[in-house]
């Protein structure tokens, strides 16, 4: 079995590649980004590519014959694609059709597992969000996804690719430092508090959210790639599983675990811009049919924001040990 991941210097395909590595049965993964992504543990299943996939030619370049699947994770994010059009377009678009061409061409037949967004929803929304709810997004970078959404379809309809499209939540908590994301400060509010640093809240703490913790999201990435494309039915498109919370309860579960000193690190500043876009995604989905298939979700944000502390928690104290071992080397 050999993969390939876009977009894979990211926080999500940094994670998913180490994810795939503990399966006995990978025999290669190819990992490419604008930069040569890092091999995680140094693998040597492992090669890590250059590709700016706005160029039709990149997408010949990293993909080859013996390929079985695909997650093409790479994407400009929301906000950043509500400020530069013209970017978000080429990237989304333009490069998700290029390699859905080099697949067709060069691995018919394989796996393409396509992350979508929540973003492709909008307007005059039903309260309950199915798979088959009309896509009418509210910002370029959700209609950008629309778009591939169907292009995947059409692709595995046509017998080009087996594809799976998977509408991810928002995924919180996120390590790392904030992005252009709209919902970037869904992790921030939390992250930063935790770092003993100060976060700031652009939004009504009433609105609600449709989050999934990074370890449910990996999980569910990988459990795709064993389905059977029948399994999809007519539409290769899914809603992966979630759990609806305001900003307000999620503040709340941050009290619970470190307590008030880390809520009241939180600043309340409405952004008008961040607000309309996040406030124009549903935060309340129909799964049912995704559980019945085996995904999984999470019991609580309070589950969520344990795991991230405990991850944190264990990443700062393998940092000392290393700081530690340096310092004795040097001295």
């Amino acid at each position: 079995m050999h993969i390939l991941i876009t977009g894979a210097a990211g926080f999500l395909g940094q994670r998913l590649a180490r994810h795939l590595l503990t399966n006995p049965a990978l025999e290669r993964l190819t990992l490419s980004d604008l930069a040569p992504p890092p091999v995680p543990e140094g693998d040597s299943r492992v090669t890590s590519l250059a590709a700016d996939l706005t160029r039709p030619s990149a997408s010949k370049e990293i993909v080859t014959a013996d390929i079985t699947a695909f997650y093409h994770l790479a994407a400009v994010v929301s906000g950043q694609a509500e400020a530069n059009f013209d970017l978000g377009m080429a990237v989304n678009c333009e490069g998700t059709r290029h390699l859905l061409e080099a697949v067709c061409h060069r691995a018919p037949g394989a796996k393409f597992l396509f992350a979508s967004s929540l973003a492709v929803f909008g307007g005059d929304l039903p309260s309950v969000i199915t798979d088959d709810t009309a896509l009418k997004p509210q910002s370029s970078y959700g209609t950008q996804k629309a778009v591939c959404e169907l292009w995947v379809n059409d692709y595995s309809r046509k017998g080009f690719v087996d594809g799976r499209v998977l509408r991810l939540p928002t995924v919180c908590v996120r390590p790392g430092k904030p992005n252009a994301a709209a919902s970037s400060f869904a992790s921030s509010i939390i992250r930063e508090p935790l770092h003993e640093e100060v976060a700031i809240c652009p939004v009504d703490p009433a609105l609600e959210l449709w989050l999934s913790s990074p370890n449910a999201v990996i999980n569910n990435l990988a459990y795709a790639l064993t389905l059977e494309a029948e399994q999809f039915g007519d539409s290769r498109t899914l809603n992966l599983p979630g759990i609806t919370v305001t900003v307000q309860s999620m503040i709340e579960a941050l009290t619970v675990v470190a307590g008030q000193a880390a809520t009241d690190r939180i600043r309340y500043q409405m952004d008008q811009a961040i607000s309309a876009i996040v406030a124009s995604w549903p935060s309340r989905f129909d799964v049912e049919g995704a559980i019945a298939l085996g995904f999984e979700r999470d019991r609580s944000f309070q589950d969520i924001v344990r795991s991230f502390a405990s991850e944190m928690n264990t990443a700062k104290a393998e940092m000392g040990r290393k700081n530690s071992i340096e310092k004795n080397n040097i001295t």
